[in-house]
């Protein structure tokens, strides 16, 4: 499979697949494709399907295959930022935030990911529940707004704001940091908590979370006259 992404900020990945090569996508996310791609729609199993839905996508998965030849299908996101290409092996698994999978070739895993800490998944910005990406091949990711990368090293900490953690190395951790200062709190604009991530491992943050572009349109929707 090749692959080129393109037309950021609101991108575009276009696969090249060889014959017989397939493509998954959780969202129906397919925005063109050659004739010859054929598609189908399955749940997986039932413990699949129902992980999936807790973790932010669909119950469904649809797949993508070449026939008779080469194919071509292109993916889209869904709002402003990013796509995100990464390689996925038996010994790099990632976790990713909720409704971030876009598409994967066929042996990549989606699966739920719970936190460890209970309070870390309850008060942090992703919720209680993330997407784990395992198995073998490339995925890609949709990051909202612009892309920013930092390899921690073995107990190398960063605070991230909530909201902002796009996608960390199974090899990290994460737990949540009140924030101090009942100032901070009720005036400050950062909420109560932040989340730190704790290496080792690569963090990719992003910097317009979808939440947050939601929360500035507000002001600007007309009120309800009923």
């Amino acid at each position: 499979m090749k692959y080129k992404i393109m037309g950021e900020p609101m991108p575009v990945v276009v696969c090249e697949l060889e014959d017989r090569e397939a493509m998954v996508t959780e969202r129906g996310s397919m925005c063109w494709m050659s004739p010859n791609m054929k598609m189908s729609t399955a749940a997986g199993g039932i413990g699949k399907a129902f992980g999936r839905m807790f973790s932010g996508d669909s119950i469904f998965q649809n797949t993508y295959t070449a026939e008779n030849g080469e194919g071509m299908i292109a993916f889209a996101s869904s709002v402003p930022g990013s796509i995100r290409a990464v390689q996925i092996t038996p010994d790099h698994p990632v976790i990713v935030q909720k409704r971030g999978f876009l598409a994967s070739e066929q042996g990549v895993e989606l699966s739920v990911f719970f936190q460890k800490r209970m309070a870390a998944g309850l008060f942090s910005g992703e919720g209680f529940i993330m997407q784990k990406l395992s198995g073998t091949g490339m995925a890609f990711l949709e990051i909202d707004g612009t892309t920013v990368e930092y390899e921690l090293q073995p107990g190398q900490s960063m605070i991230v704001d909530s909201g902002n953690l796009a996608l960390m190395d199974a090899t990290c951790s994460m737990d949540i940091q009140s924030v101090k200062g009942v100032k901070n709190v009720l005036f400050g604009g950062e909420g109560f908590f932040n989340i730190r991530v704790t290496g080792p491992g690569k963090v990719v943050l992003q910097t317009m979370p979808i939440s947050s572009i939601a929360a500035s349109l507000i002001p600007f929707l007309p009120a309800d006259r009923n």
